[in-house]
């Protein structure tokens, strides 16, 4: 997903059985193609095939495991608005898109912002990333922490 500015997305063309492939694989990844290709009604090697070409053309990009931040001492979740003089908007999204207490990281509408989500184990840490990493950082002008209370949904994936 690390695409450069400006650049033009390819499009990869999905039909209504790819729909149905990627959907059984965000309830579950690890489904085997086999299950996956009784649940579609495709062989398997059809359903791998399928797959090998969705992660080929970059509409699958990877597969990974979900972790509850919380059941690993991970308790504080904060999203960030960050505002950057333009001129050193690339080079902060950069050292930001790097650093392990960042999950995501966004370029939004508005003057230079980022829009960034991080994960930290306690106040005290998101504390010294604040002080000692994101206020240092050349270009930052403002930044606004929210903390999240309660989380009611999250998404992982997409709706197709």
């Amino acid at each position: 997903m690390n695409q450069k500015p400006n650049a033009e997305p390819q499009i990869f063309e999905i039909d209504d059985i790819d729909r149905k492939i990627i959907q059984a694989l965000n309830k579950n990844g690890r489904i085997s193609y086999t299950d996956l290709a009784k649940d579609i009604g495709l062989s398997r090697v059809a359903v791998q095939a399928r797959i090998n070409a969705l992660m080929e053309n970059g509409v699958i990009e990877r597969f990974t495991a979900v972790i509850n931040p919380e059941k690993i001492g991970i308790n504080v979740s904060a999203f960030f608005n960050v505002e950057v003089e333009p001129k050193h908007l690339h080079e902060v999204a950069d050292k930001l898109a790097e650093d392990p207490f960042v999950t995501s990281l966004y370029h939004m509408s508005g003057p230079s912002k980022l829009h960034m989500h991080g994960l930290f184990k306690s106040n005290h840490e998101m504390e010294v990333f604040l002080k000692e990493k994101l206020y240092k950082m050349p270009g930052v002008t403002s930044v606004d922490c929210q903390v999240l209370i309660t989380r009611y949904k999250s998404r992982m994936g997409m709706r197709l």
